[in-house]
């Protein structure tokens, strides 16, 4: 049975928090919660594909990573975001002020890892976890066997573009990290995504996500997780998935048939589908 009807407004939340981070809520009040968390680039406004798959019988809680969308980028800290801990401290500083708990937490490419930190430092407050485009490590180490995606050299070309010009590289890249040639419009939607960030946030995101190998973290996760991986990924090889599966324990591994980075945005029906489908039961 389709679980696309129509629902309520959202509502933005209120509080110290939810107001920095933009939280908003939509869905049945009563249902389990479901929070959102976007990835590189983007704002919650990504995850608008599948939210009118879940919100019928959950509580969908969505949020901007701060610096992102509406959030209040008058607060941004460049030294709190140094690592992705200060947005990982973000998620559990949502669900405290919310008083979310059993939360299954969905997030998408480096708030993957955010999500890996949140739940280690609070296991119990966390039901599941959905990792979507997720990688622990982005470089190639062939010494363990292990292949990210990119040389050092790649990343040095990426750090002389990031440099030169960001909105040069967001124009070329998005198109690129979105893979959906065929349906353009997915990649101009990332591009203007990306443009409206400020290139400084932007770099230290990066620049932290592409430099900070967060492979040794994986063994610590006693959360559920399933892994949603989409097919010619361009950000992460398929080794990649299974190097997540094989060390995340009791661990799922899902392969779409959806192709990008972005399966949430251009295939957010089997996206959505997936998700349910994985779900633990209440």
């Amino acid at each position: 049975m389709s679980m696309e009807v129509a629902m309520g407004p959202t509502d933005v939340l209120t509080g110290p928090v939810a107001q920095r981070l933009h939280v908003t809520s939509t869905g049945d009040p009563d249902g389990p919660v479901l929070l959102l968390a976007h990835g590189f680039g983007c704002d919650q406004g990504m995850w608008d594909g599948v939210l009118p798959h879940l919100r019928a019988d959950h509580r969908v809680v969505r949020h901007d990573l701060m610096g992102y969308g509406r959030s209040d980028v008058a607060a941004y800290d460049p030294v709190r975001y140094a690592t992705l801990d200060g947005h990982a401290d973000d998620m559990l500083a949502i669900c405290a002020e919310l008083d979310l708990h059993d939360v299954t937490l969905v997030a998408h490419s480096v708030s993957t890892m955010m999500a890996l930190l949140a739940a280690v430092r609070e296991p119990g407050r966390f039901r599941q976890l959905v990792l979507v485009a997720a990688s622990p490590y982005f470089l190639q180490d062939p010494a363990a066997g292990y292949d990210g995606g990119f040389s050092t050299a790649d990343m040095a070309e990426v750090a002389g573009a990031l440099d030169s010009n960001y909105f040069t590289w967001a124009e070329a890249m998005a198109p690129v990290i979105m893979g959906t040639p065929d349906d353009p419009e997915h990649g101009d939607r990332l591009t203007a995504s990306f443009c409206r960030v400020d290139p400084d946030i932007a770099r230290q995101l990066l620049g932290t996500m592409f430099a900070t190998d967060f492979r040794p973290l994986l063994p610590q996760v006693a959360t559920p997780t399933v892994i949603l991986q989409s097919r010619a990924d361009a950000m992460v090889p398929p080794s990649v998935g299974d190097h997540l599966h094989t060390h995340l324990a009791g661990s799922t591994l899902v392969q779409l048939e959806a192709i990008g980075h972005c399966p949430h945005i251009s295939a957010p029906e089997e996206t959505a589908a997936a998700i349910r489908a994985h779900l633990l039961p209440r």
